[in-house]
């Protein structure tokens, strides 16, 4: 018999070590974009913004914390233009799209003009001491002031945070051609993010219970790069990574999108918990057939389609989707409900309620 008193952390780690869950657990993932919380307040006669972040907040079973940043003043801020540079010295200039709707695309990438290695080592690399790793356990309570939902803090994107200074396309030239200076890269950009989740799980003390890390290695018809290149080149340094995070007692949720279906065995050998995104919308990615192959293995976080379901789909059909993904992916335990990405701008409020309402009835009936 389950026990309807279980906390929303205890049922997001049961989940995670793929046991039955008295319901299935969920997460709003990365959240709901801007224009679309807007067009949502609106239809709930919410007072501010800050009313439907509660509303939201409400349903999700995971809270998310970070350490302060309190590096140099000329990263990790935002330029008077309104572009943003990022702690990589990365930086993104907001572009529009349907109507109010922005994204922050990158406009300048810092390591893009390096031809060799000697090039790389003048450049001012961030440092795990830019964070105030203190400051983490005030974090978590504000978070989560009575201690029951599941902490998760991140972000370990290798390969992202690598081309994101580098440029996307050469950093794929890179991969074939000159390996040695992006391994390079990777190797700083690795032990960077080792360093950072050292002191804050180290501060944290046994707070945090899952750890984000990510890399899109797939798009929306397969891999990026083959799959040898990835598993070669890329999948080491995340599999490093993520023993130093075992040894703190958390799980791992790494994030890719895309059809990525075809390396599911070496996701499971780079020793990741769980499986974040879930594109569903991609070529070959089924969800039975991903349950079939990595259930018992894998744990799945996402799946509900933010690109043709939610945006596009009736309250019925997102009603009935949902339901599908929870019993298929649900099934013997293992699976978080969640949106496969941001809910986007245009996304109409009447598909949020029904997915929220059919993850969670429990909150809704309240």
């Amino acid at each position: 018999m389950f026990n309807s008193m279980l906390s929303p952390r205890e049922i997001v780690m049961m989940a995670l070590n793929h046991k039955v869950t008295p319901r299935t657990p969920f997460s709003l993932g990365f959240g709901v974009n801007l224009p679309a919380k807007l067009h949502l307040m609106e239809h709930l006669g919410h007072k501010d913004v800050r009313q439907t972040d509660d509303f939201l907040s409400s349903f999700d079973d995971i809270r998310r914390v970070a350490p302060p940043y309190v590096g140099p003043d000329d990263r990790n801020r935002t330029l008077p233009d309104g572009c943003a540079t990022d702690i990589w010295g990365v930086t993104r200039k907001p572009i529009t799209y349907i109507k109010d709707g922005v994204y922050n695309e990158i406009c300048h990438y810092p390591l893009a003009g390096a031809r060799c290695v000697a090039d790389l080592d003048g450049y001012a690399w961030p440092s795990p001491d830019w964070f105030d790793y203190a400051a983490l356990p005030d974090a978590i309570r504000r978070a989560d002031p009575d201690g029951s939902h599941a902490i998760m803090m991140g972000n370990g994107n290798i390969f992202e945070t690598t081309w994101y200074m580098r440029g996307l396309e050469q950093t794929m030239i890179d991969l074939v051609l000159e390996p040695e200076l992006l391994d390079y890269i990777f190797k700083r950009v690795t032990a960077f993010y080792m360093e950072y989740f050292d002191r804050a799980l180290a501060t944290a003390r046994g707070a945090v219970d899952i750890v984000f890390t990510a890399d899109d290695i797939a798009g929306q018809n397969g891999m990026l790069m083959s799959p040898d290149i990835w598993r070669t080149q890329i999948k080491p340094y995340h599999k490093q990574m993520n023993a130093r995070l075992h040894g703190f007692g958390v799980k791992i949720l790494y994030h890719t999108d895309g059809a990525a279906h075809s390396v599911v065995e070496y996701l499971i050998d780079m020793g990741i918990d769980g499986w974040e995104a879930l594109q569903l919308d991609a070529s070959g990615m089924d969800a039975d057939a991903i349950k079939k192959a990595a259930g018992g293995r894998l744990a799945f976080h996402g799946g509900i389609s933010v690109q043709q379901l939610l945006p596009y789909a009736t309250p019925g059909e997102v009603v009935g989707e949902v339901r599908r993904l929870i019993q298929c992916l649900g099934r013997n335990g293992g699976y978080i409900a969640a949106p496969s990405h941001a809910i986007q701008a245009g996304t109409p409020p009447e598909n949020i309620l029904a997915m929220l309402n059919t993850a969670r009835p429990d909150i809704w009936d309240t």
